[in-house]
């Protein structure tokens, strides 16, 4: 560990120069009016948009953790589904179609009666928490001839349903407490689910038995320094026979998983913790003033550069191109927001990061910074390409991770506004506001469609075909309970969970 901390400081010393002497350039940035050209629509992500182009045949083969071209495509090609949260290392990937047009039909819920509920801690306050929440959106793959549906819930257990008919394919797996971020299936065909619960431990668990069986898990006390508390929200990526995982123990983990099978047949895993680093500096425990500096989203992964976001609102990129090699990864973009930045950051075709944070401290840095922003982190000593302000009340902000479809860049406030930012100025093409307040919930759009729920318990669908126009109303079905998890979709249906207790699936009629 001490080798680790001692790069670590140096690497801290080195960038404090550059953070400290760089906040009036940024600063800069933000107020003058010459917006940087973006990436425009060729990096859009959607069926009926164009994704990230394929590599040419001709081309090499990419050499790295995460290939530019996967950016709007699924997770790999040897599982198909909606593996992770938001589908994909650079949390672009929303599901497949078609979704339904017209009002979709509910086709079960599970449980049929009664809620997925709880007692948990938080804050010192013990009290029942019910159904799924943030970030809560389940895992669809398929799996042996069936379609699987995989989530964490807010009555302690991971469940393993038939997306058919909403039956138990697998017995619940019981943890010690709340679930309350999305479970990871491995992309590479390997039986294992990912997971994390506010019990203290990230598990990955075997699912070719007659039950979910832990493999393994790891402590968020099984490292060291450690601050804030000992939940598991992000939602892991698993590349190249490694586990990419933040916590909320503030730390940063590298596991290699040495995935195999037994002379039964049976999945084997043998993991490995061959690097963490805090998520955290001193500079920003200064400037913050305090040490909610915890992992809550969930890491991003862009060529051979991790990317992740803490409570304290640091921003930061680490190179992990040696690290197969045995090299430590080397911190190579830091960029303070000033607030809590919970969202998971979403790295689109040509590099650029949009960052969503909150609105809670409302310090003099969030209030300059803003809460919607396009980073270019080629460039860590000027890196606002453009940043958009969601100031009007407080707690107010990003919860939710914002979605790219086209030239749009999708953000949902707290407040209840849904914004269409043009993605290469961030200007604001429309605007409009749902009822309830506290949308947290992540835009999904497939189809150009856009789906979004409310915290009076109702999902609407949206068209946005044409990204320059306000989005015109669909549908919406009232579920009841507010939506905080962000939907699944997986041919033709819908996959989601609520406050209320339940996870529901809807279909065309």
């Amino acid at each position: 560990m001490e080798p680790r901390m001692g790069v670590f400081r140096l690497l801290v010393a080195g960038m404090l120069v550059l953070i400290v002497g760089g906040v009036a350039t940024t600063a800069w940035a933000l107020h003058r009016a010459e917006p940087r050209p973006g990436p425009g629509a060729e990096a859009a992500t959607g069926p009926s948009a164009s994704p990230s182009p394929a590599a040419s045949p001709s081309a090499p083969p990419f050499a790295g953790w995460s290939d530019p071209a996967g950016v709007g495509r699924p997770y790999g090609t040897k599982v198909q589904g909606l593996l992770t949260f938001r589908g994909n290392p650079t949390r672009t990937y929303y599901g497949q179609g078609p979704v339904p047009r017209v009002t979709p039909a509910q086709r079960w819920q599970f449980p049929k009666s009664g809620g997925m509920c709880a007692m948990s801690a938080d804050k010192g306050e013990t009290r029942e928490w019910c159904g799924t929440g943030w970030t809560g959106q389940p895992a669809v793959f398929e799996r042996d001839g069936r379609t699987w549906v995989v989530f964490g819930a807010y009555d302690r257990s991971i469940h393993f349903l038939d997306a058919a008919t909403g039956e138990r394919i697998l017995p619940d797996f019981k943890t010690g407490d709340i679930i309350k971020g999305s479970v990871t299936v491995d992309p590479d065909g390997f039986p294992l689910v990912y997971s994390g619960s506010r019990d203290g431990y990230y598990r990955v668990l075997a699912i070719d038995r007659g039950t979910p069986t832990e493999l393994w898990k790891l402590a968020a006390d099984a490292v060291k320094p450690t601050l804030w508390n000992d939940d598991w929200d992000g939602s892991g990526l698993v590349i190249d026979d490694y586990l990419l995982e933040g916590g909320e123990n503030s730390q940063f983990h590298v596991v290699k998983l040495n995935r195999g099978y037994g002379p039964d047949g049976k999945v084997t895993v043998a993991p490995q913790l061959v690097f963490n680093t805090p998520g955290w500096d001193e500079q920003e425990l200064k400037d913050a003033g305090d040490t909610n500096v915890s992992i809550e989203n969930s890491v991003a992964v862009y060529r051979d550069t991790v990317y992740f976001a803490n409570s304290g609102g640091l921003v930061q990129g680490w190179d992990l191109s040696g690290l197969k090699a045995g090299r430590a990864p080397a911190r190579t973009f830091r960029f303070w927001t000033g607030d809590d930045t919970d969202a998971s950051i979403v790295v689109d075709a040509d590099g650029f990061l949009y960052v969503g944070s909150e609105y809670e401290k409302g310090n003099a840095r969030s209030r300059e910074v803003g809460q919607m922003l396009k980073l270019d982190p080629s460039k860590p000593d000027n890196p606002v390409v453009w940043a958009v302000k969601d100031q009007g009340q407080k707690p107010g902000g990003i919860w939710g991770t914002p979605a790219l479809y086209g030239d749009l860049a999708v953000y949902d406030t707290a407040g209840g506004d849904v914004l269409g930012l043009d993605r290469a100025t961030g200007a604001v093409r429309w605007r409009f506001h749902l009822p309830g307040g506290e949308t947290w919930q992540s835009p999904v759009i497939v189809d150009d469609v856009l789906l979004m729920g409310d915290c009076t318990g109702v999902l609407h669908a949206y068209d946005v075909a044409d990204t320059h126009a306000e989005p015109r109303p669909l549908w919406e079905v009232k579920i009841g309970g507010c939506i905080e998890s962000t939907p699944a979709v997986w041919k033709g249906s819908l996959y989601f969970g609520t406050r209320a207790g339940a996870v529901h699936a809807f279909a065309a009629g």
